[in-house]
């Protein structure tokens, strides 16, 4: 049966490739950016694939743009199945470079406000059309960083506080049937990582090259998730996504089995209710 799934910040990376993922198991996808041509193009994408596109023009950092969006799925759509919240603000270089968090520009906080606010507020708007359905799946990105020193004070907190969003969400979801999760990707081989020429990667990060997971496998795992029969036991819960690919039998394309990095990087922590503590 055809699903209605919403993916924010579409238009490059992840998003894209995520959207271009659900797309190829024939859902309807709509996509949310501030491009109108990369938002095109997109929708090309996702209908080649055999999905039906929806371009939402919107900025997530403008409250009233994202409900607009909502508004419009709810018109155009009737519901939503799954959201996807991925938009986030990320300032590449500034992000990467070493240094203290003080001797980085300031606009990097911006990752709280674009990335774990813009999460809540998409989830806002989406929680109420799942939850008249008795269904659905809210999938928050997040990474190692929320558990494990990844670029820095703001990157952390943006993915920790998602964590601990997720979980507290879904213990407000649980009674509609609604499933909330945090996702961790691994290292991911977007366009713009594939389309750059080797002799400007550093040679022990092209040596690694062929591990990391497109951004389409994300994708087939959020989607294998949706279809899970014990998907409401894992709300709440944040999830490596070459551990769930493994466990539901989804593989990359040709063929290959993303890996985990939790021995390197650290696993997810389990949400209060399920280290001893007063479930909600």
């Amino acid at each position: 049966m055809t699903y209605k799934a919403i993916v924010t910040g579409a238009t490059r990376g992840l998003g894209r490739g995520l959207a271009r993922g659900l797309a190829s198991k024939g859902a309807m996808v709509g996509v949310t950016g501030r491009d109108t041509d990369a938002l095109a193009d997109v929708c090309a994408e996702i209908s080649a694939l055999g999905g039906t596109p929806l371009a939402l023009v919107c900025d997530h950092c403008d409250d009233e743009q994202v409900a607009a969006a909502f508004d419009r799925v709810k018109r155009d759509w009737g519901g939503l199945d799954i959201l996807v919240n991925n938009a986030a603000a990320v300032y590449g270089q500034d992000l990467v470079t070493p240094g203290p968090f003080w001797e980085k520009p300031l606009k990097l906080a911006d990752m709280i406000n674009v990335g774990l606010r813009s999460s809540y507020v998409a989830a806002w708007h989406a929680a109420p059309l799942m939850a008249a359905a008795g269904k659905g799946l809210i999938a928050s990105i997040s990474f190692y960083g929320a558990v494990s020193y990844f670029h820095g004070a703001a990157y952390g907190a943006a993915k920790a506080g998602t964590d601990k969003m997720t979980a507290d969400m879904a213990a407000d979801l649980a009674p509609h049937g609604v499933a909330a999760i945090s996702y961790w990707p691994g290292f991911v081989l977007t366009d713009a990582v594939k389309a750059m020429p080797p002799e400007m990667i550093p040679e022990d990060l092209r040596a690694m090259l062929p591990m990391w997971e497109t951004p389409e496998f994300t994708g087939f795992v959020i989607d294998a998730l949706y279809h899970d029969p014990a998907l409401l036991g894992l709300s709440g819960q944040a999830l490596i996504g070459a551990e769930q690919g493994e466990r539901l039998g989804v593989k990359d394309l040709e063929g290959r089995q993303p890996v985990s990095y939790r021995a390197t990087m650290g696993a997810p922590h389990l949400p209060f209710s399920q280290q001893g503590g007063l479930s909600a």
